[in-house]
């Protein structure tokens, strides 16, 4: 490289040396025709002078911008090194790097798994096996706009969950996270059969408990079913007709106990906090023994995550346990008096408001006030323009469409990388 640098010094060099003469000689004409002139000897003097500043000027700015300081040659050396080294090091995130805002790209590499070859794939999330025919939601890969993911690398994150425990607190979506971190870590097992459900379960939305266990590597994910994270209760006694259950917003789920023992713990919430999910199946909100029949439901997710808060903070050993809380994930109904789901075939090019929850915002004021460290994963904007990839009627029950859920290969996959990352860079 100095080799090349100083032949481009010297032929700018050669460039200019031939201007420079042909300045001197208009001079010096000048001088032969008026030199009985004092003043104007004077002047071509100056001028001559003049020209030779000029020319030292232009050579050491050229040479300055041709050979840089040794300060920007080692900033420059780094910024490449970190450039070809950010498929193998994740400590371009403490650059200050934002993962989560980029965009989709189309990546032939992907999908990370088949799913028809994970047995730990519930049936209703195999959209290729349920009819679906385009592939292209497949290949899609979630670029952050001021860094590059690093390639996902099973051996590495297999290695680094050896002898873990991972548990998954949630509702679906989180199963189907939970589902599809087996998936991608499988396809690293020689041995498929070396993995397996503890209690021979079938993978289905009526079990509250999950454990795969990974024998080769001495692990288990595990997944708890808890909607709200708070603890449902009965009626109290003399309460309206019209109160079936309550949600004990100042008690977490009373399987908690079963969290803390975890190396990697990670929450979600919000699918359930609606009122077609509460108010019109009987579920009411209940502080200190009392209904509290007019709470809104935004505010009682606010309670709600205050109580997982302290939970957090007194039961759990950040020494041990990294926790993470994933925000809300984008869904496509329609709007209208009537929710239609339409599921397109290319990512949606505008996110239409979508990057956007009032349960995303609570959470991450929430996670941001913790005393002990949480990392968020703010998933809500990469999901937003990912129409393409909902289960839509490609699920169990064709008759029943859904653009809530994702097919699996899919968008919680990106979820999981993302995770992988932060834990490999801590």
């Amino acid at each position: 490289m100095d080799a090349t640098v100083s032949r481009l010094y010297l032929d700018l060099i050669g460039h200019l040396r031939p201007a420079f003469k042909k300045v001197l000689k208009f001079i010096k004409f000048l001088a032969g025709n008026y030199s009985k002139s004092w003043t104007f000897q004077s002047f071509t003097a100056l001028l001559m002078v003049g020209s030779l500043v000029c020319f030292l000027v232009v050579m050491g700015s050229s040479y300055f911008f041709m050979f840089p300081s040794s300060d920007t040659v080692v900033e420059n050396n780094q910024n490449q090194e970190l450039s070809s080294n950010s498929s193998r090091s994740p400590d371009f995130l403490s650059k200050g790097c934002n993962v989560f805002d980029g965009r989709w790209v189309i990546d032939e590499s992907y999908p990370l798994y088949n799913a028809s070859e994970c047995p730990f794939v519930e049936r209703g999330f195999d959209c290729l096996s349920n009819g679906r025919k385009d592939t292209g939601y497949l290949k899609w890969r979630w670029k952050p706009k001021s860094c590059e993911i690093p390639r996902f690398d099973v051996h590495a994150v297999l290695e680094l969950l050896r002898g873990k425990r991972v548990v998954f607190v949630g509702d679906s979506l989180s199963r189907t996270q939970w589902e599809s971190m087996i998936c991608m870590l499988m396809s690293g097992v020689e041995d498929k059969n070396s993995v397996y459900e503890v209690n021979g379960n079938e993978i289905t939305k009526q079990i509250r408990h999950l454990a795969v266990r990974f024998r080769t590597f001495n692990f288990t994910i595990e997944f708890y079913r808890s909607v709200f994270l708070v603890q449902p209760g009965p009626v109290p006694k003399h309460s309206p007709k019209r109160v079936k259950t309550v949600l004990k917003l100042d008690q977490l789920d009373d399987i908690n106990r079963e969290w803390t023992d975890s190396d990697i713990l990670i929450f979600n919430s919000g699918h359930w906090w609606t009122p077609t999910k509460l108010f019109e199946m009987g579920w009411y909100f209940q502080i200190g023994g009392r209904i509290k029949l007019g709470m809104p439901i935004s505010n009682a997710f606010k309670i709600a995550l205050a109580t997982w808060q302290s939970w957090i903070e007194s039961a759990v050993n950040p020494n041990r346990t990294h926790v993470f809380f994933r925000t809300f994930e984008s869904t496509h109904w329609s709007t209208g008096s009537r929710q239609n789901c339409k599921v397109t075939r290319q990512p949606s090019l505008k996110t239409k408001g979508r990057q956007k929850s009032s349960i995303s915002d609570a959470i991450i004021n929430v996670v941001k006030n913790v005393a002990i460290p949480v990392k968020l994963l703010h998933v809500t904007p990469m999901g937003a323009f990912r129409s393409d990839a909902h289960v839509g009627s490609w699920s169990d029950n064709p008759l029943v469409p859904d653009c809530s859920h994702w097919c699996l290969p899919g968008v919680p996959d990106m979820w999981n990388e993302l995770l992988f990352l932060f834990l490999l860079s801590q």
